[in-house]
């Protein structure tokens, strides 16, 4: 099985915190869609497997129009081979979700939605200058669930100013709306961004990672609780609504990444687009791909799976370990994570390292001193 993701990379207004690629100008939305759909044809060989996920992430997908998203859709049942029962997300923002736009996407094949609410309070939107309010965030849960059985609300935690009290508050309004799913980052301040401005000139405090932990630990307790399972150390979801988009990233299938700046992967090669709109348009529109290639070495790949299998609740198989890397990389793997082990950060069930309560806000760190420099086979 395989997955498509779609970059679209619109948006009505720059978030403080964001470094994806996208543009606050639409002028060329109806050129970048058609480049899109070109994009999908010329590259409809490289997937192995019939596609079982297809994901609208950004920048903001909510800015198509229904037109727009029905000549993508027509594009890639045209020429990929789908499943019957897809999963198809769309990242939307609540400014987006009027009543009649909910109704209408929810009569298009998109069958689930990832709702970029960020947080109830008006405070922490003016901060990260979000497009939305707190009202609109709201009106907008009432509304989807009414006409879709699958869909995620995006949190961000961590955020100066935000105590250990607004942000369970943050959560227990999600949970009044019974929701499936979340998603939920702590804030990072990444380069060329208006928060790393304002935090270097003293205008807004940095992050606090103590803070951040804290919340992390309170909002596992939390939704834990409530039936959640933390299946990936950012998201939590009802039995049965797990990200079949995400579970397949964090596992290693492959996926194909169109429009500009998308990532694909096929577990050997890695391609990327130009994060350039007009240079992605201009390439397609003369038949050629915009993109750099990578082919990652047996240690590259090693170190991802690595990475992404301890973010995971099923953590680190290590007979998958001796499988695909070699069995004296098992054991190297079990000798680096001894001392993890004998602190708590870490416990081996089975034959999987999991990450323990006590050990999951710390997992990246963990992840890397379990990497390899030189494979042995």
């Amino acid at each position: 099985m395989s997955g498509i993701y779609i970059h679209i990379p619109f948006c009505k207004q720059a978030c403080h915190y964001c470094d994806f690629h996208f543009s606050t100008s639409l002028k060329k939305r109806t050129e970048m869609v058609e480049a899109i759909c070109r994009e999908l044809l010329l590259r409809k060989e490289e997937l192995p497997g019939p596609i079982e996920t297809i994901y609208f992430g950004g920048g903001t997908p909510s800015l198509l129009t229904s037109e727009e998203l029905a000549r993508i859709f027509d594009t890639i049942y045209e020429n990929y081979k789908v499943i019957d029962a897809p999963e198809i997300t769309l990242e939307a923002n609540p400014d987006d979700l009027s009543v009649q736009r909910i109704r209408t996407l929810a009569n298009s094949p998109i069958n689930r939605l990832s709702i970029g609410v960020q947080s109830f309070f008006q405070q922490d939107l003016k901060l990260m200058n979000r497009a939305h309010n707190a009202t609109e965030a709201a009106a907008c849960i009432s509304e989807v669930k009414k006409h879709f059985d699958n869909y995620s609300i995006d949190f961000i935690y961590g955020m100066p100013g935000m105590n250990r009290e607004r942000w369970l508050e943050n959560l227990e309004m999600a949970l009044g709306y019974d929701v499936p799913h979340l998603s939920c980052y702590a804030l990072t301040v990444e380069p060329r961004t208006a928060l790393k401005s304002f935090i270097e000139k003293g205008l807004v405090q940095p992050p606090n990672d103590d803070m951040a932990q804290e919340h992390h630990s309170a909002m596992v307790d939390l939704l834990e609780s409530r039936g959640y399972e933390n299946y990936e150390f950012s998201n939590f979801g009802k039995p049965g609504y797990f990200s079949r988009n995400n579970m397949a990233y964090w596992f290693g299938k492959p996926y194909l990444g169109i429009g500009p700046s998308a990532h694909s992967y096929d577990g050997k090669v890695r391609k990327w687009n130009v994060a350039n709109n007009s240079r992605y348009i201009k390439a397609i529109g003369q038949g050629e791909l915009p993109m750099e290639t990578e082919e990652l070495t047996k240690v590259d790949r090693y170190n991802e799976f690595v990475m992404t299998r301890l973010r995971t609740a099923a953590g680190i198989d290590t007979k998958e370990v001796a499988h695909t890397f070699g069995s004296l990389n098992r054991d190297y793997i079990l000798e680096q994570a001894s001392t993890y082990l004998e602190s708590g950060l870490l416990a081996l069930k089975g034959d999987s390292l999991i990450a323990t309560k006590k050990g999951k806000f710390l997992t990246d760190g963990i992840a890397a001193d379990l990497f390899l420099v030189n494979l042995e086979s």
